[in-house]
Protein backbone atom coordinates (compact mmCIF):
# COMPACT_ATOMS: atom_id res chain seq x y z
CA UNK A 1 0.00 0.00 0.00
CA UNK A 2 1.47 3.69 -0.70
CA UNK A 3 2.13 5.77 1.84
CA UNK A 4 -0.11 8.34 1.11
CA UNK A 5 1.57 10.95 3.33
CA UNK A 6 4.75 10.87 1.00
CA UNK A 7 2.73 12.06 -1.98
CA UNK A 8 3.13 15.77 -2.84
CA UNK A 9 0.05 17.75 -2.53
CA UNK A 10 -2.24 18.34 -5.42
CA UNK A 11 -2.43 21.84 -7.28
CA UNK A 12 -5.81 22.59 -7.58
CA UNK A 13 -6.16 23.08 -11.67
CA UNK A 14 -6.90 26.58 -12.97
CA UNK A 15 -9.56 25.12 -15.20
CA UNK A 16 -12.21 23.39 -12.82
CA UNK A 17 -14.55 24.94 -10.25
CA UNK A 18 -16.18 22.82 -7.62
CA UNK A 19 -19.05 22.48 -5.46
CA UNK A 20 -22.47 24.55 -5.93
CA UNK A 21 -22.11 27.90 -5.30
CA UNK A 22 -18.79 28.29 -7.31
CA UNK A 23 -20.67 26.78 -9.95
CA UNK A 24 -23.58 29.23 -9.99
CA UNK A 25 -21.65 32.40 -9.02
CA UNK A 26 -19.37 31.05 -12.22
CA UNK A 27 -22.40 31.16 -14.47
CA UNK A 28 -23.99 34.47 -12.48
CA UNK A 29 -21.20 36.27 -13.87
CA UNK A 30 -21.28 35.25 -17.36
CA UNK A 31 -17.76 32.88 -17.44
CA UNK A 32 -17.72 30.32 -20.14
CA UNK A 33 -17.68 27.09 -19.37
CA UNK A 34 -16.90 23.97 -21.56
CA UNK A 35 -18.54 21.57 -19.47
CA UNK A 36 -20.78 20.67 -16.67
CA UNK A 37 -19.92 17.21 -14.76
CA UNK A 38 -22.59 16.49 -12.27
CA UNK A 39 -23.42 13.65 -10.34
CA UNK A 40 -25.32 10.66 -12.78
CA UNK A 41 -28.85 10.13 -10.65
CA UNK A 42 -28.36 12.74 -8.02
CA UNK A 43 -32.16 14.02 -8.16
CA UNK A 44 -31.64 16.75 -5.83
CA UNK A 45 -33.92 19.58 -6.96
CA UNK A 46 -31.37 22.32 -6.57
CA UNK A 47 -28.69 20.15 -8.68
CA UNK A 48 -30.89 19.88 -11.25
CA UNK A 49 -31.82 23.58 -11.41
CA UNK A 50 -28.29 24.55 -11.63
CA UNK A 51 -27.76 21.67 -14.37
CA UNK A 52 -30.52 23.09 -16.19
CA UNK A 53 -28.64 27.08 -15.65
CA UNK A 54 -25.63 25.79 -17.08
CA UNK A 55 -27.09 24.16 -20.00
CA UNK A 56 -28.82 27.60 -20.76
CA UNK A 57 -25.70 29.18 -20.62
CA UNK A 58 -24.38 27.30 -23.63
CA UNK A 59 -22.59 24.85 -21.61
CA UNK A 60 -22.68 20.89 -22.18
CA UNK A 61 -23.71 19.26 -19.36
CA UNK A 62 -22.46 15.65 -18.42
CA UNK A 63 -24.35 13.35 -15.83
CA UNK A 64 -21.12 11.33 -14.86
CA UNK A 65 -20.67 7.98 -11.74
CA UNK A 66 -19.93 10.21 -8.32
CA UNK A 67 -16.62 7.99 -8.40
CA UNK A 68 -15.51 10.15 -11.58
CA UNK A 69 -15.78 13.32 -9.24
CA UNK A 70 -14.63 12.39 -6.33
CA UNK A 71 -11.63 11.33 -8.44
CA UNK A 72 -11.25 14.97 -9.76
CA UNK A 73 -12.08 16.55 -6.86
CA UNK A 74 -9.32 18.78 -5.33
CA UNK A 75 -11.32 20.11 -2.45
CA UNK A 76 -13.16 16.80 -2.08
CA UNK A 77 -16.40 18.86 -1.63
CA UNK A 78 -17.89 18.93 -4.90
CA UNK A 79 -21.33 18.17 -3.39
CA UNK A 80 -22.23 16.64 -7.17
CA UNK A 81 -21.17 19.23 -9.36
CA UNK A 82 -17.68 20.52 -11.09
CA UNK A 83 -17.58 22.60 -14.30
CA UNK A 84 -14.68 22.51 -16.44
CA UNK A 85 -14.50 26.31 -17.43
CA UNK A 86 -12.65 28.19 -20.31
CA UNK A 87 -8.86 29.93 -19.82
CA UNK A 88 -9.93 32.64 -22.12
CA UNK A 89 -13.82 33.76 -23.37
CA UNK A 90 -14.49 32.34 -26.78
CA UNK A 91 -15.67 34.61 -29.69
CA UNK A 92 -18.08 34.27 -32.61
CA UNK A 93 -17.32 33.17 -36.38
CA UNK A 94 -18.57 36.87 -37.02
CA UNK A 95 -16.24 38.05 -34.43
CA UNK A 96 -13.34 36.25 -36.64
CA UNK A 97 -14.44 37.42 -40.05
CA UNK A 98 -14.37 40.84 -38.88
CA UNK A 99 -10.86 40.33 -37.59
CA UNK A 100 -10.00 39.36 -41.16
CA UNK A 101 -11.55 42.53 -42.53
CA UNK A 102 -10.25 45.27 -39.84
CA UNK A 103 -6.80 43.65 -41.19
CA UNK A 104 -7.81 44.17 -44.76
CA UNK A 105 -6.71 40.28 -45.28
CA UNK A 106 -8.46 37.39 -46.85
CA UNK A 107 -10.24 35.29 -43.85
CA UNK A 108 -7.54 32.16 -42.92
CA UNK A 109 -9.21 30.10 -40.28
CA UNK A 110 -8.48 26.68 -39.13
CA UNK A 111 -11.87 24.86 -37.97
CA UNK A 112 -10.87 21.51 -35.99
CA UNK A 113 -13.23 18.55 -36.02
CA UNK A 114 -13.33 16.41 -32.87
CA UNK A 115 -9.95 16.96 -31.16
CA UNK A 116 -9.66 15.59 -27.78
CA UNK A 117 -5.50 16.07 -27.11
CA UNK A 118 -5.27 19.70 -25.28
CA UNK A 119 -1.73 19.82 -26.54
CA UNK A 120 -3.14 19.03 -29.93
CA UNK A 121 -5.44 22.42 -29.96
CA UNK A 122 -2.70 24.25 -27.78
CA UNK A 123 0.35 23.73 -30.65
CA UNK A 124 -3.12 24.45 -33.50
CA UNK A 125 -3.68 28.04 -31.68
CA UNK A 126 0.07 28.79 -31.20
CA UNK A 127 1.15 27.58 -34.93
CA UNK A 128 -2.32 29.68 -36.53
CA UNK A 129 -1.30 32.96 -34.81
CA UNK A 130 2.12 33.07 -35.68
CA UNK A 131 0.99 32.16 -39.41
CA UNK A 132 -1.59 35.29 -38.63
CA UNK A 133 -4.39 33.42 -38.86
CA UNK A 134 -7.49 34.74 -37.93
CA UNK A 135 -9.41 32.73 -35.41
CA UNK A 136 -10.29 28.91 -35.14
CA UNK A 137 -13.39 26.86 -34.80
CA UNK A 138 -14.55 24.23 -32.56
CA UNK A 139 -17.49 22.02 -31.62
CA UNK A 140 -19.04 22.36 -28.19
CA UNK A 141 -19.41 18.72 -28.03
CA UNK A 142 -16.79 15.77 -28.31
CA UNK A 143 -13.69 18.15 -28.57
CA UNK A 144 -11.48 19.89 -25.72
CA UNK A 145 -12.32 23.36 -24.90
CA UNK A 146 -10.05 26.13 -23.99
CA UNK A 147 -8.43 24.50 -20.49
CA UNK A 148 -5.50 25.03 -18.58
CA UNK A 149 -3.55 22.78 -20.65
CA UNK A 150 -4.73 24.44 -24.09
CA UNK A 151 -3.37 27.27 -23.01
CA UNK A 152 -0.03 26.12 -21.81
CA UNK A 153 0.63 24.70 -24.74
CA UNK A 154 -0.59 27.81 -26.80
CA UNK A 155 2.53 29.91 -25.27
CA UNK A 156 0.36 32.68 -24.92
CA UNK A 157 -1.26 32.41 -28.59
CA UNK A 158 -4.47 32.31 -26.63
CA UNK A 159 -4.21 35.78 -25.51
CA UNK A 160 -4.55 37.12 -29.06
CA UNK A 161 -6.31 34.19 -31.37
CA UNK A 162 -9.96 34.27 -31.53
CA UNK A 163 -11.46 30.89 -31.02
CA UNK A 164 -15.34 30.06 -31.71
CA UNK A 165 -17.47 27.11 -30.42
CA UNK A 166 -20.15 26.21 -31.70
CA UNK A 167 -22.81 24.13 -31.29
CA UNK A 168 -22.71 22.54 -35.06
CA UNK A 169 -19.98 22.54 -36.84
CA UNK A 170 -21.41 21.26 -40.45
CA UNK A 171 -23.63 24.61 -39.98
CA UNK A 172 -21.25 26.56 -38.91
CA UNK A 173 -18.96 25.50 -42.07
CA UNK A 174 -22.39 26.09 -43.81
CA UNK A 175 -22.25 29.72 -42.83
CA UNK A 176 -18.41 29.97 -43.49
CA UNK A 177 -19.30 29.36 -46.99
CA UNK A 178 -22.07 31.81 -47.48
CA UNK A 179 -19.58 34.44 -45.97
CA UNK A 180 -17.59 33.69 -49.04
CA UNK A 181 -15.21 31.31 -47.35
CA UNK A 182 -13.76 28.30 -49.15
CA UNK A 183 -13.67 25.40 -47.27
CA UNK A 184 -10.63 22.45 -47.54
CA UNK A 185 -11.13 18.93 -45.74
CA UNK A 186 -7.70 17.63 -45.15
CA UNK A 187 -7.31 13.75 -45.74
CA UNK A 188 -4.78 11.42 -47.15
CA UNK A 189 -7.33 10.18 -49.47
CA UNK A 190 -7.90 14.16 -50.63
CA UNK A 191 -7.77 14.36 -54.73
CA UNK A 192 -6.14 18.12 -53.93
CA UNK A 193 -2.06 17.98 -53.34
CA UNK A 194 -1.85 21.24 -50.67
CA UNK A 195 0.78 23.03 -53.37
CA UNK A 196 -2.73 22.80 -55.70
CA UNK A 197 -5.41 24.51 -53.30
CA UNK A 198 -5.90 28.33 -53.48
CA UNK A 199 -5.09 29.63 -50.42
CA UNK A 200 -4.36 33.14 -51.13
CA UNK A 201 -8.42 33.84 -51.08
CA UNK A 202 -10.41 33.32 -48.17
CA UNK A 203 -9.92 30.06 -47.07
CA UNK A 204 -10.96 27.61 -44.32
CA UNK A 205 -8.69 24.80 -43.69
CA UNK A 206 -10.45 21.84 -41.42
CA UNK A 207 -8.01 19.30 -39.47
CA UNK A 208 -9.78 15.70 -38.65
CA UNK A 209 -9.56 14.29 -34.85
CA UNK A 210 -6.36 12.44 -33.61
CA UNK A 211 -8.16 9.19 -34.16
CA UNK A 212 -10.64 9.23 -36.93
CA UNK A 213 -10.03 11.94 -39.35
CA UNK A 214 -12.52 14.21 -40.28
CA UNK A 215 -16.20 13.32 -39.61
CA UNK A 216 -18.82 12.19 -42.40
CA UNK A 217 -20.99 15.16 -42.28
CA UNK A 218 -18.46 17.72 -41.82
CA UNK A 219 -16.17 16.16 -44.63
CA UNK A 220 -19.67 16.26 -46.82
CA UNK A 221 -19.56 20.00 -46.15
CA UNK A 222 -16.32 20.88 -47.31
CA UNK A 223 -15.78 22.25 -50.63
CA UNK A 224 -12.31 19.98 -51.59
CA UNK A 225 -10.24 17.74 -50.13
CA UNK A 226 -6.67 17.91 -50.08
CA UNK A 227 -3.66 15.99 -48.92
CA UNK A 228 0.07 16.94 -47.95
CA UNK A 229 2.74 14.68 -49.83
CA UNK A 230 4.43 11.98 -47.17
CA UNK A 231 7.38 10.88 -48.83
CA UNK A 232 8.58 8.56 -45.96
CA UNK A 233 7.50 5.25 -44.62
CA UNK A 234 5.12 6.77 -42.04
CA UNK A 235 1.38 7.15 -43.53
CA UNK A 236 0.28 10.56 -41.95
CA UNK A 237 1.04 13.65 -39.56
CA UNK A 238 -0.69 14.14 -36.20
CA UNK A 239 -3.51 17.12 -36.40
CA UNK A 240 -0.94 19.81 -34.94
CA UNK A 241 1.59 19.00 -37.24
CA UNK A 242 -0.44 18.84 -40.67
CA UNK A 243 -2.25 22.37 -39.30
CA UNK A 244 1.36 23.44 -38.79
CA UNK A 245 2.16 22.58 -42.79
CA UNK A 246 -1.12 23.72 -44.30
CA UNK A 247 -1.41 26.93 -42.67
CA UNK A 248 2.15 27.81 -43.65
CA UNK A 249 1.62 26.61 -47.18
CA UNK A 250 -1.15 29.23 -47.30
CA UNK A 251 1.35 31.99 -45.80
CA UNK A 252 3.37 31.06 -48.73
CA UNK A 253 0.88 31.87 -51.34
CA UNK A 254 -0.23 34.68 -49.28
CA UNK A 255 3.47 36.16 -49.92
CA UNK A 256 3.29 35.25 -53.86
CA UNK A 257 6.40 33.34 -53.24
Amino acid sequence: MRDRRREPPREEPEDILEGRNAVAEAIKSGRPMDKVLIAAGDTDAALQRLAALARDAGAVVVPVDRRKLDAMSVTHAHQGIIAQVAAREYASIEDILQTARDRGEAPLIVVCDGLSDPHNLGAILRCAECAGAHGVVIPKRRSVGLTATVAKTSAGAVEYMKVARVTNLAAAIETLKEKGVWVFGTAAEGSVPMYHADLKGPAAIVIGSEGEGMSRLVRSRCDGMVHIPLKGRITSLNAAAAASVLLYEAVRQRLGE
